[in-house]
């Protein structure tokens, strides 16, 4: 028997979470109904210009160097009379759950004889750390405890000091608007100054001779995958560093592990170096996140403690109505392994919020990173028949319906800003975690708001793929299990559920205050009637919905050129997530994406591409989302993985004439309409130089460069589809088997380095000609128009 199940037989019916022999466990695991919208359930939401100020009028918030605090928010002498008030119980609501798990944890493992475990349990091996349990929960209820002098009480008194927490003696409000925030506008031109001397460094040009107007704006983005994408990522984006191309990026975006890459590089451990940071995880991530005596050691000694600590604190005393549940404890073990660097002395708490990544911004050192998570929302409410509403009961035929109009909502979160695209409307970072009424944030009766919510429970959401639904796991585990005796009709069996594992969440995920409480009438009429009842919204991995964070740099505003994606999905070639954005791009009227990208599928003929394109546009992103995903669906089980040829170094050129891809792929979009649903999908994958022409066509869209994470004969006994240690829930990374990651990420890019450096080449040159074309436009119009009002003095 294992004696992690065995350790979690013990006291699973305490519904405490534990951490047993490196695995997580929680009495959630239990819940196996879908998680629904309406009056009893808590939702998952979908996909303004805020003005932060002092409450009293002509009050500065100081600097954190300053002495003296700023005057506490009063609703007595502001003149927003709507500002709510609240202030936790401090015997009742979260803080009172969450004690009551600790004791219940402590009890059921004191209650444990031991000595006499081996007697009772047969053929179970315990670990020697294992009688060390009960010690180690006994001292986290004591640093957990309210008592005067303890370290939860520490932490709750400095929460409420402005000078360690400015934040918290602002008003937030939400900014409706599709506008990109003042301060992105203001780093898109600091950022200028550093991209324009990089790409004229990058491509070989004399600086004085590149114009900032001419220099394409460059997105680079990861997948999701856990530890794979965060080591895989990291690697990709050192060879991108070495080339010298990232100092010509504007925007990161990451999912899941790519999430992690980012929030590392921007902290005092990675440096904004990846060299730095791939040390830092050779360091790290030899040790599983939830090794019990690694993680509760961190837990209960200084200086770490408080480090980790003191999220769980502000976040369950400064919102009565808050879950602490199994996210948020999978957050704490990632930030104990990821945000503490070796020796777990030199901890900083600036690492620990979203908004103090400003700092790595404010000159446009930078790339500015964007970090994505999804809510579902299963519209059930809206379903409800007349009788259904009065009755408070449910019919099966309600529940089928709304499962089958359920869809994502993204939400962005950046330095400045968390913002969905679905309800057009954000709230500043600093703000993250603090309840909100009518568009306002809440202040307690102190005067004083809560801290922004720690990066530890943004971790633990941006990658809480075990939240997904069981359609996502499988997908996640079927390259490994494909090859298994039998499982030819298990798959098909599995498929043909498809639609119905797809709404089934094993693991509720983890919920922030929902800042469009109260908001009815100033959202999109899309925006779902949940949305505006709802105290919390529950947040996810993103890679539920596209594994690769696409939507984001679609934005209008971002206007990006160029966008490079470093692919380190599970089983890529089956699912095209490309090719997903396709419908997305069509039902928001997104010009210049390259339709029809992504990995081919032999078996498809092409107008039945052309027709999945066509479904995709949808009247509303509900119905878009739907049409999406069931064309996804029938392009991956008409789908036979194509083989990928190994590229040829000596040439550079990778892409093979069958049209399969390989380690480095590029499309172009085009900026005119469809003219009719018969017309093929405009955009085509560059093989070769002879077709980069199309670059720099007057009409050419947005070009995309794909690398898919493969395998290459370069690196040998490496291949990210089959080796056992790049699995999403694989923990552990070795390194030795770091070392192998970047060398097959240097592979990889080394094999279409030349053909990026061609296609930004060919971009800037485009954006270059236009802009000497429209120069000579004007020029020619102001002569016509001086000739006019002046007359030709040479007649």
């Amino acid at each position: 028997m294992n004696h992690q199940l065995a350790l979690y037989h013990w006291i699973y019916r305490r519904g405490v979470p534990l951490l047993i022999g490196g695995s997580l466990t929680y009495g959630a695991l239990n819940h196996r109904k879908p998680i629904v919208n309406d009056n009893g359930g808590k939702p998952w939401p979908k996909h303004s210009q805020f003005i932060t100020q002092q409450l009293a009028p002509g009050k500065e918030v100081p600097n954190s160097n300053t002495h003296h605090p700023p005057t506490p928010i009063s609703a007595t002498d502001s003149k927003d009379e709507d500002v709510p008030l609240f202030d936790a119980d401090p015997d009742g609501g979260s803080w009172a759950s969450l004690s009551e798990r600790l004791s219940g944890a402590r009890a059921a493992l004191s209650a444990i004889k031991w000595s006499q475990v081996g007697e009772n349990l047969t053929d179970l091996i315990l670990p020697s750390w294992a009688p060390d349990l009960p010690g180690y929960f006994a001292k986290l209820q004591r640093e957990l405890e309210m008592a005067p002098g303890s370290l939860a009480d520490e932490i709750w008194q400095e929460a409420q000091d402005p000078l360690l927490n400015p934040e918290i003696a602002r008003l937030a409000r939400v900014r409706i608007s599709k506008e990109l925030c003042a301060e992105e506008k203001l780093f898109q031109q600091k950022r200028k100054r550093y991209t324009t001397r990089a790409l004229a460094n990058y491509l070989g040009i004399p600086e004085e001779e590149v114009e900032s107007e001419d220099v394409p704006t460059i997105a680079m983005c990861g997948s999701g995958g856990g530890l794979r994408a965060l080591v895989a990522g990291t690697s990709s984006y050192l060879s991108a560093q070495e080339a010298g191309l990232y100092s010509c990026v504007t925007y990161t975006a990451g999912v899941s592990g790519s999430c992690w890459l980012q929030a590392l590089y921007y902290s005092t451990i990675g440096k904004q170096d990846y060299r730095t940071l791939l040390g830092h995880l050779k360091k790290r991530i030899g040790t599983h996140i939830a090794y019990p005596p690694a993680a509760l050691g961190l837990l209960t000694t200084a200086p770490t403690n408080k480090f980790l600590l003191s999220g769980i604190v502000e976040k369950v005393k400064g919102d009565p109505t808050a879950e602490f549940g199994l996210v948020d404890v999978y957050g704490i073990l990632l930030a104990a392994r990821l945000l503490v660097p070796r020796g777990e002395l030199g901890v900083d708490n600036r690492d620990l919020k979203v908004s103090n990544q400003q700092e790595y911004l404010k000159d446009g050192a930078h790339p500015m990173p964007i970090y994505t998570a999804v809510r579902h929302e299963i519209p059930i409410e809206e379903k409800k028949s007349n009788d259904e509403k009065n009755q408070q009961s449910l019919s099966q035929m309600t529940m089928e319906k709304a499962k089958q109009e359920s869809w994502f909502q993204w939400f962005e979160s950046t330095p400045y800003e968390l913002w969905s695209e679905e309800f057009e409307a954000g709230i500043p970072a600093w703000s993250v975690g603090r309840q909100f009424s009518n568009g306002v944030g809440s202040v307690r009766e102190n005067g004083y708001s809560v801290p922004e919510l720690r990066i530890p429970f943004m971790l633990g959401i941006w990658g809480s793929a075990f939240c997904a639904t069981l359609s996502h796991y499988y997908k996640e585990i079927r390259p490994v299990v494909k090859n298994l005796v039998g499982f030819g009709g298990i798959d098909d069996l599995l498929e043909e559920r498809n639609d119905e594992l797809v709404k089934v969440h094993p693991i509720e995920p983890a919920a922030i205050p929902n800042c469009f409480l109260g908001l009815e009438n100033q959202l999109p009429p899309t925006a779902p009637k949940s949305i505006f009842t709802a105290d919390h919204l529950e947040l996810a991995d993103a890679g539920m919905s596209n594994n690769l964070p696409i939507y984001p740099l679609l934005r209008p505003g971002r206007d990006v050129d160029i966008l490079i994606a470093f692919d380190a999905s599970a089983d890529i070639r089956d699912e095209n997530w490309l090719s997903v954005a396709d419908g997305y791009a069509r039902q928001r009227g997104i010009k210049g994406w390259p339709l029809g990208a992504g990995w081919p599928k032999k078996t498809m003929p092409h107008d039945k591409t052309t027709a999945e394109i066509d479904i995709a546009e949808a009247a509303s992103p509900q119905e878009a989302a739907g049409k999406i995903a069931d064309a996804r669906e029938s392009k991956r089980e008409a789908s036979i993985s194509p083989s990928v040829k190994p590229a040829e170094h000596e040439n550079d050129e990778n892409a093979t004439d069958n049209g399969d891809l390989t380690y480095c792929n590029v499309w172009v979009g085009t900026t005119l309409e469809r003219t009719s649903a018969s017309e093929a999908p405009p955009s085509k994958q560059l093989n070769d130089p002879s077709q980069e022409w199309q670059l720099m066509s007057p009409n050419a869209g947005i070009a995309v460069i794909y690398f898919p994470f493969l395998s290459n004969p370069a690196v040998e006994g490496v291949d990210p589809n089959t080796s056992e240690f790049m699995s999403t829930w694989n923990f552990i990374y070795t390194p030795e088997e770091i070392d192998q990651v970047v060398a097959l990420a240097r592979a990889n890019f080394k094999a279409g380095e030349a053909q990026v450096k061609r296609t930004i080449r060919a971009v800037y040159e485009r954006k270059k000609a236009r802009r000497l074309e429209l120069e000579n436009e004007r020029s020619v119009s102001r002569w016509r128009r001086f000739l006019r009002e002046e007359g030709d003095h040479f007649r």
